[in-house]
């Protein structure tokens, strides 16, 4: 069974690849590389044994979607591609709006016109804003965004809802998911930021290598146990397999009265950045270079998920620890060196 993969070349795109193939299902990838590498295909036929089909192009290009629905007997597709860091977003939000919400739309009406039923879509905790209560569950109500990337998953969120409601033949799940780190346990693939990582632990596993000075922890005010930022962080391979599973059970199921759904992917705990970064320093067995800074506008204090209902319906759990999504991640920085 064929899926299509936007944005199936980045950091979670290219390990649910891996765990689609292992679930027996074939991957059509497009990818525009604007935050990936072409090498991450080598690693991915390496695990596998089986060369990616990917087209190089964006998915506001309707043309290329279009031919790709023609040329493939497609069941669903998985869709990742968007732009996501939070910091860039406030800095420059036109793009966030163009890469996320058009291409969003764009992929909805081309799937429409080849009547594709079947929609996975990558959301964000950050449509929860700043929550009132922990842990988050999926009724924890909607605030306004603390960011311009997290309105936008806002944003395509009420369009998937919207058009599965105004379509007989049309079904989709939006992932609402917390913090991916770590990497396949090969060091064949991982994330691979351009520039400067604008995720936590890529900047650490650089910090580590030598690559950069030190890290900037933004805020040690926040009322938390040490006074630094709570966030949910999730081993990569365990939220691929979480797409998996949500792509079975909308091509598979045979029970499928509900049309959209939503389902937060995380651990369930909560870690302090000055956690992570003890952890990570436990497995280098080296003292870690950072420096407080002031907060960064956009980050809220503390979110983490409550799992239970995704655990529940799709039959899923997470399986590895924040330890060993760091060692994977140390294992996959020196394998660039």
């Amino acid at each position: 069974m064929n899926i299509l993969v936007t944005g199936g070349a980045g950091f979670i795109g290219s390990h649910t690849i891996v765990e689609l193939y292992h679930a027996g299902y074939n991957s059509i990838i497009i990818d525009n590389f604007s935050n990936s590498e072409p090498t991450v295909l080598d690693g991915i036929e390496k695990i596998i044994g089986v060369k990616p089909v990917i087209f190089n192009g964006d998915c506001n290009d309707a043309d290329l979607l279009s031919t790709l629905f023609n040329k493939y007997d497609i069941k669903g597709v998985i869709h990742f591609a968007a732009s996501k860091a939070v910091g860039e977003s406030v800095a420059n939000p036109l793009k966030y709006y163009h890469n996320n919400v058009s291409a969003t739309v764009t992929l909805l009406s081309v799937m429409l016109k080849f009547s594709i039923p079947s929609l996975v879509f990558s959301s964000s905790c950050t449509v929860y804003g700043e929550p009132d209560l922990l842990p988050v569950t999926e009724d924890t109500p909607i605030k306004v965004a603390s960011s311009p990337y997290g309105n936008t998953k806002q944003i395509c969120e009420e369009i998937i809802r919207d058009t599965v409601a105004a379509e007989n033949n049309f079904k989709a799940i939006s992932l609402r998911y917390f913090n991916p780190i770590g990497a396949h346990e090969s060091a064949l693939i991982g994330e691979l930021p351009k520039g400067t990582p604008s995720n936590l632990v890529p900047f650490i596993t650089q910090v580590g290598a030598g690559l950069r000075p030190e890290l900037q922890v933004f805020g040690n005010d926040y009322n938390t146990v040490d006074g630094t930022c709570v966030r949910d962080y999730i081993h990569v391979v365990d939220l691929a397999k979480a797409h998996v599973a949500a792509i079975n059970l909308l091509v598979k199921s045979e029970n499928n009265n509900q049309k959209y759904r939503v389902y937060n992917i995380g651990t369930g705990n909560g870690n302090t950045v000055l956690e992570v970064i003890k952890t990570f320093e436990g497995i280098t067995e080296k003292p870690f270079n950072y420096k407080i800074m002031p907060r960064r506008e956009g980050d809220v204090t503390a979110v983490y998920a409550d799992v239970s209902l995704s655990e529940k319906e799709l039959g899923w759990k997470t399986e590895k620890s924040l330890k060993e999504a760091l060692v994977d991640a140390w294992r996959w920085q020196l394998s660039l060196k």
